[in-house]
């Protein structure tokens, strides 16, 4: 298993559907559990290297009102993407940015 660089509570949001769990980012994977596993939103792992990008953005009410901006996505290279909202994104964002 590899060493866990930084974990975080978070929200995923997919549409209007959000589910807290806990963010995790490892050596090689950034992986998502959520609290209540009978949402349907995750457990997710990626490795590191499937990142494509990452960039701020946005948490919406009913998936579609902005209502607050401390939130970053994911996109990967299979074209799947994730949206977290978390404290400290600007660090998470660096994290990102230099593990891909």
């Amino acid at each position: 298993m590899s060493k866990v660089i930084k974990s975080t509570n978070a929200t995923i949001q997919n549409g209007a559907a959000k589910s807290d769990g806990k963010l995790t980012l490892s050596e090689t994977h950034i992986s998502f559990e959520p609290y209540n596993k009978q949402l349907g939103l995750g457990p997710y792992s990626y490795e590191l290297s499937q990142i494509l990008s990452v960039k701020k953005s946005k948490a919406k009410g009913a998936g579609i009102l902005p209502l607050s901006s401390d939130a970053i996505e994911i996109q990967y290279k299979d074209n799947q993407s994730q949206t977290f909202i978390l404290a400290s994104k600007d660090e998470w964002l660096a994290l990102l940015s230099v593990a891909n």
